[in-house]
């Protein structure tokens, strides 16, 4: 299975597939593809983990693409600007903890299951970060950064802090926690929100410059108001 990225803005994935290989992406994300290839529309492993995956940000049904013959072409596109990142999942690998909607496209061989923290403070208070997706098994994905990406491998117990909205996704030996900002003023006027990731090493972190949410939330502070 050969793949290319296409575009720098908001970039897309070309992959050429030979008969029988296949991909699944989440409803709707398909870009463009040859005629020959075979689509599948299922909720991938039973109707709880569907439900699971909605709780995460992605689509209830998966949808499945087969090439049927030689040489056929499809292509997945980002969302916003960024880029796109292909982690090869090898035997031995420990398998990713990822941020909602970074999922983009997988391999079959590839499972994507919905991770719950087990503090209770982290739903209750972390905001997007409770909710995760657990990616295991064994082959390529691919994930949607949102602006430029930015890889930290964390030595043991090496610490680093992030706002939870530039996570993109971090090895399963890495550790996470929500953590308070402290003292009020830097609550009310630092401008960074009541709540930072605390992510503690081992393991390689994926960052992303960009925050999409607070991207969107300057754009409608910006939109006119109705004046009824």
């Amino acid at each position: 299975m050969e793949h290319k990225i296409i575009g720098q803005t908001v970039p897309a994935i070309e992959f050429t597939l030979n008969k029988g290989e296949s991909l699944y992406t989440q409803s709707g994300a398909m870009t463009w593809m040859s005629p020959n290839i075979s689509l599948e529309t299922s909720t991938q492993g039973g109707i709880m983990k569907g439900l699971g995956r909605m709780f995460s940000g992605e689509s209830l049904f998966m949808n499945t693409y087969t090439a049927v013959e030689d040489n056929q072409k499809i292509a997945f596109a980002s969302t916003v600007p960024g880029g796109i990142l292909n982690v090869n999942m090898t035997s031995g690998h420990p398998g990713l903890i990822v941020q909602k909607g970074s999922f983009l496209c997988a391999e079959p061989t590839v499972e994507l299951k919905v991770a719950f923290r087990k503090k209770l403070s982290t739903g209750l208070f972390g905001g997007e970060g409770f909710i995760l997706e657990d990616i295991s098994g064994q082959g390529n994905v691919f994930l949607e950064v949102d602006g430029d990406q930015i890889v930290k491998e964390l030595q043991p117990g090496e610490v680093i802090k992030v706002d939870t909205g530039n996570v993109v996704a971090f090895e399963k030996t890495v550790q996470y926690e929500i953590e308070t900002v402290k003292g009020v003023k830097n609550v009310l006027f630092g401008g960074e929100g009541l709540f930072l990731t605390k992510l503690i090493g081992p393991g390689k972190v994926i960052l992303q410059t960009q925050n999409f949410n607070d991207f969107a939330g300057r754009i409608i502070s910006l939109m006119p108001k109705s004046s009824n």
